[in-house]
């Protein structure tokens, strides 16, 4: 997408790569049944699991959060997070659309097939990261790509996007997306109700992407989406109403 900076999209979820040299900065992991597709990624890239620095996750939902404590355990690698959301990658509690809410959207054009996506990639399987970490300090992280932690909160209490100022570059996670299994729309647009915690605040975090330089965003779910952050926010925003 960038210089160091590669979208991978998994089953039905996306994760991004900043690369320095073999090192690696890893944002989000997919679902546990993407753990072949992400390690191969890495190896893509000319990097490797041994070389990432740090797994930064947007938010705390299985389908981010699927190799983290993999990676974790058997790499010793940091799994960082907004403070709010540290708790969160723990399952102290769990801020995630139900099984029951689900089903009762199963009449949704393209649900079912989505619904057995999640079956078979871990969806409901119960992966909390051991020892989850809160940045360490305020403003860009001293990891390959430099990314800066945005606090977004709405979709989840701690979701962060990931800002690039040098590249102009936005890691959006699930607070700005460009497509869905569930949604007939295609372009900037907001996950579907039923996956927000906090619709309200999901709505409120669209003006702080909004203010974000950027021209390049990388979404959680759909294809990578060029033009103004700024204009994409604004086009989300009109589509919530």
């Amino acid at each position: 997408m960038a210089d160091g900076t590669y979208l991978v999209h998994g089953g039905h979820t996306n994760w991004v790569i900043l690369t320095d040299g073999d090192a690696a900065t890893l944002v989000d992991t997919g679902y546990p049944g993407d753990r072949r597709a992400l390690l191969d990624s890495l190896a893509a890239v000319g990097s490797s699991p041994e070389a990432v620095a740090a797994v930064l996750i947007t938010h705390a939902h299985n389908d981010h959060l699927g190799s983290a404590e993999y990676l974790r355990a058997a790499h010793g690698t940091p799994v960082l997070l907004h403070e709010a959301e540290v708790p969160h990658a723990r399952r102290d509690f769990l801020q995630q659309v139900s099984v029951g809410t689900v089903l009762r959207n199963a009449w949704r054009p393209g649900a079912l097939p989505w619904m057995a996506h999640v079956l078979r990639a871990g969806g409901t399987e119960r992966h909390p990261v051991t020892a989850p970490a809160a940045f360490p300090a305020d403003g860009a992280l001293d990891l390959p790509g430099r990314p800066v932690p945005v606090h977004t909160p709405g979709h989840t209490d701690g979701h962060c996007v990931y800002h690039l100022p040098d590249t102009g570059v936005v890691i959006s996670g699930d607070a700005l997306v460009s497509g869905h299994a569930l949604s007939r729309t295609e372009g900037p647009q907001l996950l579907p109700d039923l996956f927000h915690h906090d619709r309200t605040r999901t709505i409120a975090s669209l003006d702080v992407i909004a203010g974000l330089a950027g021209d390049l965003l990388l979404p959680g779910h759909g294809p990578v989406h060029r033009g103004p952050v700024k204009d994409a926010a604004d086009r989300a925003r009109e589509r919530a109403f």
